[in-house]
């Protein structure tokens, strides 16, 4: 799964690709200053090994020369002040020139890194290119590398995939497992509550989100006869809950049932399982919004007859955003909370 749409959804490809700075030695200098500048802050001992769904990963010295694959994982080294000297490629959302998200880019030209050159991984990896930059690690927490994959890499350079399953990582859990990759989990600790601290600030703004019961879905507008439904265990799923709306005991249930799923696949005679969410998140317009509303079973959903809904531009920053990275929250959270308001004051009516 590469983050995309019904990729994101159906195949678990994976989200990314891989960015290198188009100066080598520039962005080598912008990491080995970034890391000696925050050397004072982590307290590790080395050899340093962690684990993971593939086993244990160790770690000699400190990594200078940082790869990330997959979706966002590169922001929290950029967070952390280090410039990667590899990244995955985004493909989905808004995108700059250089394929990268916004913040993304933007964080990388304040590490002085103007020209990035990105691998278009979306099809599988470029282990050229990667063993190319010489990385000191590899770091992909949100990812759907396989085993095959993380086998191949590893002759690369010492690997860090995600804790348990492909694509289940929170953007709390991602954070701290790329930085501790990088030898830096207490930094990592800390981006995560200033994260926090920043969701409860602006959460605090509406008080109309409470009690509302929300859900993140994907419902092609070409076909009703089958829709999907994102579960916590999907990052866009469990932000809606960050955000301070509710889970519905209807995907709860769901989740319970499919413990290995990050997504379900809903027949739309069982629409009406579904009476339990007041707003729904999904991707598409509002000429989607009127068909689901004239359909006599879709619109048996609360949050879609009373256009109780978010719509997202799958081209836009929030649609990117809506899978957030230490990075993202503070860029769109605005724009979120604000469309989440405005769907919630059509809740019940």
């Amino acid at each position: 799964m590469r983050k995309g749409l019904l990729v994101t959804l159906l195949s678990v490809t994976a989200m990314g690709t891989t960015l290198m700075a188009g100066c080598a030695s520039n962005a080598s200098t912008n990491n080995n200053t970034a890391t000696e500048s925050q050397a004072s802050d982590s307290q590790v001992s080395y050899p340093y090994t962690i684990k993971h769904a593939y086993g244990m990963t160790t770690l000699n010295s400190e990594p200078k020369k940082i790869i990330t694959l997959g979706w966002g994982n590169q922001d929290t080294a950029l967070a952390l002040g280090i410039a990667p000297v590899g990244v995955s490629a985004a493909n989905f959302g808004y995108m700059t020139d250089h394929k990268l998200h916004e913040w993304t880019d933007q964080a990388f030209a304040s590490l002085g890194v103007s020209n990035p050159n990105v691998f278009n991984d979306t099809d599988g990896f470029d282990y050229e290119a990667i063993s190319d930059a010489a990385p000191d690690v590899i770091i992909a927490s949100y990812s759907g590398m396989t085993k095959d994959e993380y086998d191949r890499l590893s002759q690369i350079a010492p690997v860090v995939p995600f804790a348990e399953a492909a694509w289940k990582t929170s953007w709390r859990e991602q954070t701290i497992l790329n930085a501790e990759g990088m030898g830096k989990k207490a930094e990592g600790e800390k981006l995560v509550a200033e994260a926090d601290n920043l969701i409860k600030e602006k959460i605090a703004n509406h008080p109309e989100l409470k009690d509302i019961k929300a859900g993140f879905f994907y419902i092609s507008p070409d076909d009703f006869s089958t829709f999907y439904a994102y579960l916590p265990a999907d990052p866009r799923a469990s932000y809606l809950q960050d955000l301070g709306l509710e889970l519905p005991e209807s995907i709860s249930k769901l989740a319970q049932a499919t413990p290995d799923d990050f997504s379900v696949t809903i027949s739309r005679e069982n629409a009406s399982d579904f009476s339990d969410v007041d707003l729904m998140v999904l991707y598409g317009d509002e000429s989607l919004l009127k068909a689901l509303q004239a359909d006599p079973l879709m619109s048996k959903i609360p949050a879609i007859k009373n256009g109780a809904v978010v719509l997202l531009d799958s081209n836009s920053k929030l649609a990117a955003s809506t899978t957030p990275t230490i990075l993202s929250i503070p860029a769109t959270i605005d724009d979120y909370l604000t469309q989440l308001s405005a769907a919630a004051s059509k809740v019940g009516k």
